[in-house]
């Protein structure tokens, strides 16, 4: 069994409206603004703020995130918007500073580096702030702590390298300035210098030692990572790196009658020690597809994509978010779109949207988060409008 039919729901048959996923956008945006508080920012989920101090402040499901959807969203004018961002930004990174919105779960062990980490530290709420009020303190604090996470034991997305590789990577984009691209370098250095002979990366997090295959907590999100670099990673390792990782995903993978699913981590079945088998961007089919579009072969990735749809959109356990809920899984369809030229995969994504903006409203309270809650949708809807298939932060920032 490649993934638990009981963990989905079936399929809206709502139509796609474009002026509907339009309104639908507008109104996730209109919402979000009105929540804002300048003392907490965003009201906190259950799960999303799960033994954390509020407010959540990180990238991954704290007002980081939030506020960098806003903008995104507004730079593609699907909303005006009257919030002030850049005063937001500054709040948030006073905020941070003094009191980071770390775990402190009794037995839950953080990276010792944890305050340079992108999607779940100070990284990732700097990246942010920069974009919007940029400032030579943000970027030099910034600078510091991409380097100060050049060799963090968790070699993954969340709290590694690789992710503050994304962050130096965007700022060398967006300034021009040479020590982004010596700072992009030095740590893929280092991360390439801790591939095994494998091909993978051991990882160190939350006291348990593996090696990770997904975006967030492994393999191919190191690789993409390194990828990202464009021009800064030489050619030959660039494709040697290509094709090597294509082995080993195809290697790892579980196919059944032409459809296929992949462990976390690697070495393990499918199934999880809480019984289930994960199949969402963080773990599992969708985010492998994700990831691994530019260089997976591509029957595999058809194969992968071809599960994500015949499973259809996660049940209310899991939600609508890109991380490990309805959107999320979209994004594979909209990759296979892509690699494929197929319009069916994007006819598909949008069918996957319609649904995940039916379950934003079904749930009747809003969550505001980037990679879990709602603003992760309005993105995904407003990919499916522009046909854009580019992942949140990872592939676009």
């Amino acid at each position: 069994m490649l993934y638990r039919p009981e963990a989905f729901e079936p399929l809206t048959a709502a139509p796609w409206r474009e002026q509907d996923v339009r309104d639908r956008i507008r109104a996730i945006l209109t919402d979000a603004e009105a929540a804002y508080s300048p003392d907490s920012f965003w009201p906190a989920d259950d799960w999303d703020g799960w033994s954390a101090p509020l407010p959540l402040m990180n990238l991954y499901v704290g007002a980081a995130g939030v506020l960098w959807a806003l903008d995104a969203l507004r730079r593609r004018a699907y909303a005006d918007g009257t919030l002030d961002l850049g005063d937001a930004a500054r709040r948030l990174v006073a905020r941070w500073r003094e009191q980071p919105d770390f775990i402190r779960a009794e037995g839950f062990e953080l990276p010792e580096l944890r305050e340079a980490a992108f999607l779940a530290g100070g990284s990732g709420v700097l990246l942010v702030a920069w974009r919007l009020v940029p400032s030579d303190e943000l970027a030099d604090d910034l600078h510091a702590r991409v380097l100060a996470n050049k060799d963090n034991e968790a070699d993954e997305v969340m709290w590694g390298s690789p992710g503050t590789m994304l962050a130096a990577r965007a700022m060398h984009e967006w300034t021009g300035d040479a020590r982004w691209a010596d700072a992009w370098r030095e740590c893929a250095d280092a991360l390439l210098a801790r591939r095994d002979a494998e091909g993978l990366w051991p990882i160190r997090l939350y006291g348990n030692s593996y090696r990770g295959l997904t975006p967030a907590h492994g393999l191919v999100g190191n690789v993409g990572a390194l990828l990202d670099g464009g021009s800064l990673l030489a050619e030959d390792v660039r494709d040697q790196l290509m094709s090597e990782t294509a082995r080993v995903v195809e290697r790892t993978a579980v196919v059944e009658d032409g459809r296929a699913n992949w462990p976390h981590p690697e070495g393990r079945g499918l199934e999880s020690d809480d019984g289930q088998i994960r199949l969402q961007w963080c773990k599992g089919a969708p985010g492998m597809v994700i990831a691994g579009a530019p260089y997976l072969d591509e029957e595999l990735l058809l194969a992968g994509a071809e599960l994500v749809w015949e499973a259809g959109p996660h049940g209310a356990d899991k939600g609508a978010g890109i991380c490990h809920g309805t959107a999320g899984n979209g994004y594979a369809l909209l990759k296979t779109f892509a690699r494929t030229g197929d319009e069916r995969w994007l006819e598909r994504a949008r069918h996957f949207a319609v649904h995940a903006l039916e379950q934003v409203e079904r749930r009747g309270r809003a969550r505001y988060s980037l990679f879990t809650g709602d603003l992760g949708v309005a993105l995904y809807a407003a990919d499916c409008l522009d046909a854009r298939t580019d992942y949140p932060i990872t592939d676009y920032r």
